[in-house]
């Protein structure tokens, strides 16, 4: 085992700069080498108001991080032969046979032909499946589709949205492109279906208990809820860099992760911790304790999108160098802005900044986490990992 001593001041000095400058309020990481933790620190704050120092045992509303939790429900299925990743979704929801696909330059949700195929698990797993979420794109067909139809309101189960899609046309052909999408909500109802239990009842069985995840939930209890950290909007959603911070505790909607909603979204509506993000990174990672199969975790890093294609955001276009695996995206072709050895990474995160990476080339994996609106993938999520696998790698 290495056991070098690893200098991790040159982090620190760095994420202390960005509650500094008012970027973010507070960030709390831990950075393994291999499977043993070798950083593990918090600064900034939980409450900015009310000056409580950010702790380890601060909850934090995840976000995308959900994503992960229910693609590792779905492959706990898929080995035990429960699901087949090219098995058509309509197999397990009937109502989402037959699609219709928006003509290309569709100026209404009319303007549609037939699906060429049905869609599978594995496209909704990678996000290539055609379904949208109406949250990225204002101003385009299916984002007034999807809000008009009330696709994520919290107040209606997981069967519900379905229903909803199932009335709706896809963007594109499945299998043709990659659009950033409630898949991964379809999916938590495909877990339900499969598994007869509700989607918590599921992910507590099967990877919260096991892992000893005491603060993973899509609520926190109210005896809990002074450990949940505040929420906070940057000064300028176009200017990730500006300076200013305003207290956003009432959004994406009142109550959210404050007490229990009827939609247990799949995509986005867990809570959790540093300690409990990082069990959930380690158990990714080969080892007896792993909770999925070398195979099976080597099929999720691994990039599942056709040769030449990236993700793509509505507002920044194709991202560059970066495909998308099972659950998350692999770099296939580091950046400037990633890490030079970071071939082969699976990472994703949160709309809030919540962050999980796990890079098997250069033998370091992490979870980095904040609460700051639109801090997916914010500068100072690039800044931290380049010092972070610096220091690993140094």
């Amino acid at each position: 085992m290495d056991t070098r001593p690893i200098d991790f001041s040159a982090v620190r000095t760095a994420m202390q700069r960005y509650v500094d400058q008012e970027i973010v309020p507070g960030a709390s990481w831990a950075v393994l080498r291999g499977r043993e933790v070798v950083d593990q620190q918090c600064v900034g704050f939980a409450d900015r108001e009310a000056n409580t120092a950010l702790r380890t045992d601060h909850i934090f509303r995840a976000f995308s991080n959900t994503k992960i939790f229910v693609t590792c429900a779905i492959m706990l299925l898929m080995e035990e032969g429960r699901i087949g990743l090219d098995d058509a979704v309509e197999t397990f929801l009937p109502q989402l046979a037959n699609r219709k696909v928006l003509k290309q330059g569709a100026a209404s949700l009319a303007d549609v032909e037939p699906a060429n195929t049905p869609i599978t698990i594995r496209q909704l797993l990678t996000h290539t499946s055609g379904l949208s979420y109406g949250i990225f794109d204002p101003g385009t067909v299916l984002f007034k589709g999807y809000n008009g139809a009330g696709v994520l309101n919290p107040l209606t189960p997981l069967a519900d949205m379905i229903d909803k899609l199932a009335d709706l046309p896809l963007s594109y052909q499945p299998g043709t492109s990659w659009e950033y999408s409630v898949a991964t909500d379809v999916l938590g109802h495909v877990v339900e279906v499969v598994s007869g239990k509700p989607l918590d009842a599921f992910l507590n069985v099967r990877i919260f208990e096991p892992l000893g995840m005491t603060d993973t939930d899509f609520y926190v209890p109210e005896a809990q809820q002074g450990r949940l950290v505040a929420l906070y909007n940057g000064a300028d959603v176009l200017d990730p860099m500006k300076p200013g911070l305003t207290r956003a505790d009432h959004l994406p909607y009142p109550y959210a992760y404050r007490r229990p909603f009827p939609r247990l979204s799949g995509g986005g509506g867990l809570v959790s911790t540093l300690p409990d993000m990082l069990a959930l990174v380690r158990a990714l990672l080969p080892g007896s304790d792993a909770l999925l199969k070398p195979d099976t975790l080597r099929l999720m890093m691994t990039n599942q999108l056709p040769s030449g294609q990236t993700i793509r955001f509505a507002n920044l276009g194709p991202i560059p160098g970066k495909g998308f695996g099972l659950g998350g995206a692999v770099t296939f072709a580091p950046t400037p802005f990633d890490p030079p050895n970071s071939t082969g990474e699976f990472q994703w995160g949160g709309l809030a900044g919540t962050h999980w990476w796990i890079c098997p080339e250069a033998n370091t994996a992490g979870v980095l986490m904040t609460q700051r609106y639109m801090g997916f993938w914010n500068p100072f999520f690039f800044e931290f990992k380049r010092l972070a696998y610096q220091a690993v790698g140094g």
